[in-house]
């Protein structure tokens, strides 16, 4: 086709069009319409046949084809028009027909029911923020209103142990508000990255050691990237030991600490848990891996790992016993790892779930 078309003059080029195209349907009913007149009025003239029945049978003829082919082009346009008015009224579940068409028509069909499945995503998405958000949130304020209540109405002394056990909770709101500005910083999309060289050993010693501070000082601590399991043993494995990394350090403490809480949440009691760090293919890369010895997750879920508010289907024996969070850890960690340009995926394991991070070395620019 591209040959032939090469092989016209210029000016008949725009005559050679893509077949099943609104415009080469066009131009084929005028030359239908032409050809059928033509050579009607020629079988006109051979036969001596007055020319005003020949005209107005060719009329008929033209305008039958001209409906037919008109129907053929509104029909799907007016289905387009109810489904884009349901949307409009926020009924997301009406989808368009004619995706199979092979012209204008199909991909617009096409694209229309994606934006449709994309908008009901974010509808959902919504609903679940709200129904999450407020179930986190009154667990906390419930708690810390029992000690209060119980503090002003003299049933328990306002002692450094019932202080204590209202800190937790204030610590625990707090955590959730960061998470809330974690997820608006996550729909915002651009983040300035302040990425440098730095030694990945000590790095990483001091997340796993934050980690392990916070579940021996607090027993239960809020805001994601700190685990609530004492009985489970964090193993850093970084060879070579002096290896060094370019990347953001904030970010990638997102990343590694929201992957530590997740695993140690899903693990067994006194579990292990393994981050492993290795050199990347180019010159500042890093690959890491985040290893559990819990349940795993199943291969059918792996695409829905690091969407928002999934909180995973891990058996409740192999849990904290606590909450299971808002679902947002692995989504942060994601979108900290696309601010560098990197991937973050599930990886097969013999045993557990084993989450794999690579960071390309070099700072992506930001708008």
């Amino acid at each position: 086709m591209h040959r032939v078309a090469r092989a016209l003059p210029f000016s008949l080029r725009p005559f050679m069009l893509r077949p099943f195209t609104i415009r080469a349907k066009l131009i084929s009913l005028v030359v239908v319409s032409v050809a059928l007149t033509t050579g009607l009025v020629m079988v006109a003239l051979a036969t001596k046949t007055e020319l005003r029945f020949i005209t107005v049978f060719s009329i008929i003829a033209s305008m039958l084809i001209t409906q037919f082919v008109a129907h053929n082009l509104t029909k799907p346009l007016d289905e387009m028009r109810q489904v884009a008015a349901a949307m409009a009224h926020g009924d997301y579940t009406q989808r368009v027909g004619g995706t199979d068409r092979r012209d204008e028509l199909g991909g617009l069909a096409t694209t229309l029911n994606r934006m449709a499945e994309d908008l009901q995503a974010v509808d959902e998405n919504r609903k679940e923020l709200v129904a999450n958000v407020s179930h986190e949130l009154r667990t906390p304020i419930a708690a810390l209103r029992a000690v209060l209540e119980n503090v002003v109405d003299g049933v328990v002394a306002a002692d450094p142990e019932t202080m204590r056990t209202a800190l937790k909770q204030t610590e625990r709101l707090g955590g959730l508000v960061e998470t809330l500005l974690d997820l608006a910083r996550l729909d915002n999309g651009v983040v300035p990255l302040k990425a440098h060289r730095f030694e990945v050993w000590p790095y990483l010693s001091g997340v796993l050691k934050e980690a392990n501070l916070a579940a021996a000082q607090r027993g239960l601590v809020s805001g994601s990237g700190h685990h609530t399991r004492k009985d489970v043993h964090l193993h850093l494995d970084v060879s070579p030991p002096e290896l060094t990394a370019h990347a953001d350090q904030e970010r990638l403490h997102q990343v590694v600490a929201n992957l530590i809480d997740n695993a140690v949440k899903h693990s067994p009691p006194h579990g292990r848990v393994t981050v492993r760090a290795r050199a990347g293919e180019s010159p500042g890369g890093l690959e890491l891996e985040v290893l559990d010895e819990g349940p795993g997750i199943p291969k059918s879920e792996w695409h829905r790992v690091f969407e928002r508010f999934n909180q995973g289907k891990a058996p409740a024996q192999h849990t904290s016993g606590g909450d299971g969070g808002t679902g947002l850890g692995l989504a942060i960690a994601r979108w900290a790892v696309d601010l560098h340009g990197g991937r973050i995926g599930v990886a097969e394991s013999e045993r557990g779930c084993r989450i794999q991070v690579t960071l390309p070395g070099t700072a992506r620019p930001t708008a």
